[in-house]
This record gives C-alpha cells, sequence and structure tokens, in this order.
C-alpha cells in the first residue's frame, strides 16, 4: 500500500506536505501565520512549486513523473503538473465522510449519483467503493483519464461507473431531456472554467442556474446535494444560502473544509443538503 497523505506544516505564505513517500512545498495564500517548522525541515522538501515569474517546479532530488498516495483508504497516482496541483485535494476527505455517513444510514441499494466537476475522481471512487453506480463528469479528457487510472489503482475499473467528457451544462441539459434521475449529486464547480468545445463557466454567473438544474435532476426520493468552493467570498453562508434557496426543505449543513495539520489549513467552503 502506498503511504498516507500527511499535512507537515504550513505559514508564510506556503504548505508543507508528504503525498506518499515525496514531500512538496507550494504556495497557500491563506496560510498568513508562522510556519511551525523551522526552516531547515521545510529546505528537506523533495519538490518545491512558485508561481512567481519564471517559476514552476524546482526539485531537490529525483522525483519520478507519478507515484502513489493514499487519502481514506484510497490508492491515488499522483504527479506535479504545470500549474502546482498534485491530482488530490485532502480537504475533500470531509465530504467523501458525510456522503458514506449518508448512504449507510439510508440503505438504499445502489444509489445513482452524479460527480460533476469530478477531476481525477476522489468523490468518485469513494462513492463506487461504497457500492454506489456513479456518473463521473469533467470537461478535460486528460483529468477524466487520469480518474480512470486511479480506479484501477484501487481495483475499481469494473466497478459501475459512467466516465464522460463533456460540458456541465450541455450535459445536465441532456439528462433532463431523458429524464434521467440521481439520488444524490456532487459538484465542486470552479471559479472559472471551459468546457469541452470552450464553452465558458464563471461561478458568479453560473452557479445558480446550475444547482437548478441539478434540482430537476434529482429523484423522488433523493439522498443528498454537496456543493464544496474554493472561489474567495463563496464563504459557508453563501453556499448555504443558495442551496436553500433553490433546494427548499432539508437539512443543510455548512462548514470550512480543512486539511488536519498542527494548524489546520482551511481549504474552501462546503454546504451539504439532505433530503
Amino acid at each position: 500500500m502506498a503511504a498516507e497523505y500527511k499535512l507537515l506544516d504550513s505559514g508564510n505564505g506556503r504548505k508543507l506536505e508528504r503525498f506518499g513517500d515525496y514531500v512538496t512545498d507550494r504556495p497557500c495564500a491563506q496560510a498568513v501565520w508562522r510556519t511551525t517548522l523551522p526552516r531547515q525541515e521545510w529546505m528537506k522538501a523533495d519538490a518545491f512549486f512558485t508561481r512567481e515569474k519564471g517559476g514552476g517546479w524546482s526539485f531537490r532530488r529525483k522525483v519520478p513523473r507519478e507515484w502513489l498516495c493514499e487519502l481514506g483508504g484510497l490508492t491515488f497516482i499522483v504527479t506535479p503538473t504545470d500549474f502546482g496541483h498534485i491530482g488530490i485535494f485532502p480537504e475533500h476527505l470531509i465530504g467523501w465522510r458525510r456522503m458514506m455517513e449518508r448512504i449507510k444510514e439510508a440503505k438504499k441499494p445502489r444509489p445513482n449519483i452524479l460527480n460533476l466537476f469530478a477531476y481525477t475522481g476522489g468523490a468518485t471512487l469513494a462513492l463506487a467503493k461504497a457500492g454506489c453506480e456513479v456518473c463521473h463528469l469533467d470537461a478535460s479528457k486528460k483529468t477524466v483519464d487520469w480518474a480512470h487510472r486511479n480506479a484501477a489503482a484501487n481495483n475499481l475499473q469494473e466497478a459501475p461507473i459512467r466516465w464522460i467528457v463533456d460540458d456541465v451544462n450541455k450535459f445536465l441539459q441532456r439528462e433532463l431531456r431523458r429524464g434521467r434521475r440521481y439520488d444524490g449529486i456532487v459538484l465542486d464547480p470552479p471559479s472559472f472554467g471551459r468546457g469541452t468545445n470552450q464553452e465558458v463557466f464563471k461561478i458568479d454567473d453560473g452557479l445558480l442556474s446550475l444547482l437548478e438544474n441539478c434540482r430537476q435532476l434529482l429523484s423522488d426520493e433523493p439522498l443528498f446535494l454537496f456543493l464544496t468552493c474554493h472561489t474567495p467570498g463563496y464563504t459557508p453562508i453563501v453556499l448555504g444560502h443558495l442551496v436553500s434557496q433553490v433546494l427548499g426543505k432539508g437539512h443543510i449543513e455548512t462548514g470550512e473544509m480543512f486539511i488536519e495539520g498542527p494548524l489546520a489549513l482551511p481549504s474552501g467552503s462546503f454546504a451539504f443538503w439532505v433530503a
């Protein structure tokens, strides 16, 4: 089994993380406090990323193009990308746990779940492992292929997962016309994104209508909708208001996503709606 993910430290606008066998030092705007580890410990990081001009990744020792890391009982293929991501958002672990609790509580046989902006498949794999049928959608073929490889790394290549490369809004409209419904929906919209044919998504303009479409796609006895967001200004209260206005009655839990470490690292907001 691959070594586990761990947040080692944060501060001075950066975060120090262990992904499997390798340690990365990356920017983190919200880490405005002082670090807890001495500088010499930070200097041991295998890989350093900066967004400053002429920056990118630099390596203090030979790091493979990709390697394995364990998070939440799942194995992920991780690799340093040109924009500083690794392939895992550890803060989403809180959502996986909430959804697993709800699925276990509901005792509904093989729930049908839609995962939008699904990236490399963390939620998809957690849900599939819990016995759900999952529709995994992302506009990037590269990341959907990555997610498919993550499924194989967890022996879930034969799990009931639909792998879809498409623009989110176009796909939702087609699903509505087909009359398809889902027992649960997961979505992690970006601040700005492009669809498969360069369709533009801006969260300020598109989130409310996106949630309206999701509401129409929920089954008659839905389990949940889980919304996460990393866009500054989209606080737990903001997400709670949006979800409550669109979905109406039901229980809504809101909060900050965070990564556990020497100092908890805030990493966006979530709203979890349960019918």
